[in-house]
């Protein structure tokens, strides 16, 4: 039996405690920037600000951003505020033209990013005692690594299995019984399929799914297929990784863990949005090598500061409804993949794929899935206000992802179609 772990002091302070702390935190960075000089430091000082002390926490609206652009103009090491030798890693995504988003770490902030996983895992009604399958990628990309060491930080047993050969994964889940556990949405799909069809039964309790956006009816379709209860976490490598913001099994909002990760969502022009509204996603953080200010993500989700049953005071992110620039404008018509994933979800397979077609003048929407009910393309068209083609293919036909992020989305420009038998 796992034994049964609840929130920290630091996730259940008062809101006015936690701005005390935040206060101080953001001074601190900013005094840090300032003498580190680079982009950051010089934006500071061309806005008036000569280090921490002229900066309230109110004031954080007003100060500049940090975009993803910045960090790929100062590739590899322009963004370092510590000097090379205190860097013990480097981890990074994927950026323009081939080129990673570098993202070096200290040892502190390997020790930041651990407890910050930690948390995520005891979220998931984790402890010492259990055991946690992960399935995440290791290597330059932060999902495995960061879970493992959370896993470690928690004293539970990580079983460090990384991506594909989902044989042998089945297999490991059915004999070292794992009540944890850790991979993308589109990969528990793929393990919930696999150990149905070997009959196995799974002892799973909770899962950690993240590194793509999914839907409540993706969340459906996984807790059926694994028997558990699937939560949400967030995190991308420039922050720290996995570990910003985690559900807990209330299942209602990712809870950010602002006492290190200052967040802000805001509008097209920069702004504020209300509470509840969404918007980008920026976040203010505390690590040491590459601390970051007002980071604009891209991620589009909605904050709330509203309590929740699980204790935890921390504010709540919305699942990711998007990002900014994986908009799709089809004729006009605006509409995220997740939008789609929604509806296709709950009248198909969740084996599908979304193709542009950009070939003619006005481009098509096809939606090309293994299994759908009848009428899918009606409802699709209702509900998203864009008429679409559904295309329903053999079984096999949409790959299944082993290692990595599921391609849910793809341009058809010219030549041979996306997938056979379109």
């Amino acid at each position: 039996m796992v034994e049964a772990y609840g929130p920290g002091p630091e996730e259940t302070m008062s809101r006015d405690e936690r701005a005390a702390l935040q206060q101080t935190r953001l001074r601190e960075l900013i005094d840090r920037l300032v003498r580190a000089g680079g982009v950051q430091g010089e934006r500071l000082r061309e806005a008036g600000v000569t280090g921490g002390e002229d900066v309230a926490l109110a004031d954080l609206p007003k100060l500049p951003f940090t975009t993803k652009q910045d960090l790929w103009d100062s590739y590899p090491h322009g963004m370092l505020a510590v000097p090379m030798r205190d860097v013990v890693a480097v981890h990074g995504s994927s950026g323009s033209r081939g080129r990673p988003t570098l993202v070096p770490y200290t040892r502190g902030d390997l020790e930041l990013w651990a407890a910050m996983c930690a948390r995520s895992l005891v979220c998931a009604g984790a402890g010492p005692d259990s055991v946690v399958h992960n399935a995440y990628g290791y290597g330059l990309f932060t999902g495995g690594l960061g879970i493992h060491q959370g896993a470690i930080a928690l004293g539970a047993t990580v079983v460090p299995m990384s991506g594909g050969m989902t044989e042998r994964q089945v297999r490991l889940l059915a004999d070292l019984r794992p009540d944890i556990l850790t991979c993308t949405p589109s990969y528990a799909v793929r393990l919930g399929e696999a150990a149905r069809e070997a009959g196995v039964e799974l002892n799973l309790k909770a899962g950690l799914f993240g590194s793509e956006p999914w839907s409540e009816e993706m969340r459906g379709t996984i807790e059926d297929l694994l028997g558990l209860a699937a939560l949400d976490i967030y995190g991308l490598s420039e922050v720290i990784g996995p570990g910003v913001a985690t559900e807990c099994l209330e299942r209602d909002g990712l809870h950010v863990n602002e006492d290190h990760f200052l967040v802000e969502a805001v509008g097209e022009d920069g702004s504020p949005v209300p509470e509840g509204t969404p918007g980008e996603l920026v976040f203010t953080t505390t690590r040491e090598a590459m601390p970051l200010l007002r980071y604009r993500t891209g991620d589009v989700a909605s904050l709330t500061t509203a309590p929740c049953p699980c204790g935890r005071t921390l504010v709540r992110m919305s699942k990711v409804l998007g990002r900014r620039d994986d908009m799709l404008v089809v004729r006009g018509v605006n509409v995220y993949p997740r939008e789609i994933e929604a509806v296709l979800l709950r009248h198909a397979s969740p084996h599908y794929q979304v193709i542009v077609d950009r070939r003619a003048t006005m481009p098509r929407l096809i939606v090309a899935c293994e299994e759908a009910d009848a009428g899918l393309e009606q409802v699709l068209s209702a509900e998203l206000g864009l008429s679409c083609e559904v295309r329903v293919l053999p079984a096999g036909t949409v790959p299944r992802v082993e290692i990595g992020k599921a391609v849910r989305v793809v341009t058809w420009e010219s030549g041979e179609a996306p997938l056979p038998g379109l």
